[in-house]
């Protein structure tokens, strides 16, 4: 059972996944998303916001999951993609869709009216389009329609899940935002500043019901990787490591979306854990010659050359790390970071970082 302080800490510091898991090493405090509610006359709507999530994440957290057997359907989603000449690899979201729009642009994906025009250009993104910021559906809205649009001109747009959708379905919904909420109710709010406390209340039990396994929200992430390979390059959110590989990548992809359709009661176990692959911060937080042999053994074992990873934050930008067999990106490019957009290029077997300054040349 996890305490009122395991399950809810008042930071502003990086999410951790609940803690009933255990790790070689751990992720930072939980940090709660309030800082769009910072008007005096919000304390109520505050305090019966935070009650109602704090209620939601204490029934995720001290849950307890069977082991399951795995699941023995076809497989109903590719895991690997053959290779492309030209690959464009972008980090987290977080809610922000003018910097999703920067993003594809500086990418060369879509034009100025967000229309396709990368041709045979497969775009993968690396989860964490949810939460920390109010665009959410937006984003959302706009990377299906690119999906299409890039299927249909010969190219790809690869989104996974990252831990803040996997969050949300798990009904953790500790950084959503108060716009976040308030996508949900049936009816437009004119002003998010002047909400009654009552509104806010109905509007987080409306976006629980959404995400749960099976709802609207959760099914629009069904079609979805956890780790996906494109030609030699594999691409998680977090990374994955050998015991991962060990389990299987597609038969955790497979067991994710069985459970986010409710076909499955909890998720894989491996999925949630801190050295999972979409919490582990082994290859993204100055990984040593420990991390950087994990990392030898899990692409050995998958047969590619590199990875390419989000979820923690580069302060120096998109960089590479264990001899360039590792390239982090996730460069905080959503407003509530303050980073400016940076993309990753993969064309010719080689990677090149793309900055607004690079593409302007």
């Amino acid at each position: 059972m996890c305490s009122l302080r395991q399950s809810f800490q008042f930071t502003r510091v990086r999410a951790r996944p609940p803690p009933v898991r255990t790790g070689r090493r751990t992720g930072g405090r939980v940090a709660v998303s309030s800082e769009t509610m910072n008007t005096k006359n919000q304390t109520g709507v505050i305090a019966l916001l935070l009650l109602i999530v704090l209620a939601a994440s204490l029934v995720s957290c001290a849950r307890r999951e069977p082991i399951l057997e795995p699941v023995a359907e076809p497989l109903d989603l590719p895991t690997r993609y053959p290779p492309a000449q030209h690959i464009v690899a972008i980090g987290d979201l977080h809610g922000d869709l003018e910097a999703t729009r920067a993003a594809l642009r500086l990418a060369g994906a879509i034009d100025e009216l967000d229309r396709w025009v990368g041709g045979t250009m497969v775009i993968v993104q690396t989860g964490d389009q949810l939460d920390r910021g109010d665009d959410e559906l937006e984003i959302l809205d706009l990377l299906d329609a690119l999906a299409a649009q890039a299927q249909a001109a010969g190219g790809a747009m690869h989104v996974l899940n990252g831990n803040h959708e996997l969050m949300n379905v798990k009904q953790d919904l500790r950084y959503v935002t108060l716009g976040g909420f308030l996508d949900f109710l049936p009816t437009p709010v004119a002003d998010a500043n002047a909400v009654d406390p009552e509104v806010v209340v109905d509007a987080v039990h409306e976006r629980l019901k959404a995400c749960r396994p099976g709802h609207p929200l959760a099914k629009r992430l069904i079609e979805r990787n956890v780790v996906t390979i494109v030609g030699d390059t594999v691409f998680a959110h977090g990374g994955v490591l050998p015991h991962v590989v060990e389990y299987g990548i597609e038969r955790l992809n497979q067991e994710t979306r069985a459970w986010i359709r409710a076909d499955r009661p909890y998720p894989p176990d491996i999925l949630l854990a801190e050295d999972g692959p979409v919490w582990s911060r082994h290859y993204s937080e100055d990984p040593d010659v420990e991390d950087c042999r994990l990392l030898d053994m899990a692409l050995i074992s998958l047969g590619a050359r590199r990875m390419v990873i989000g979820h923690t934050v580069q302060d120096e930008g998109i960089s590479p790390a264990c001899e360039d067999k590792v390239w982090r990106i996730d460069v905080g490019l959503a407003r509530h970071y303050g980073g400016s957009p940076a993309v990753l290029e993969l064309q010719n077997g080689r990677a090149r970082v793309i900055v607004e300054e690079v593409r302007q040349q």
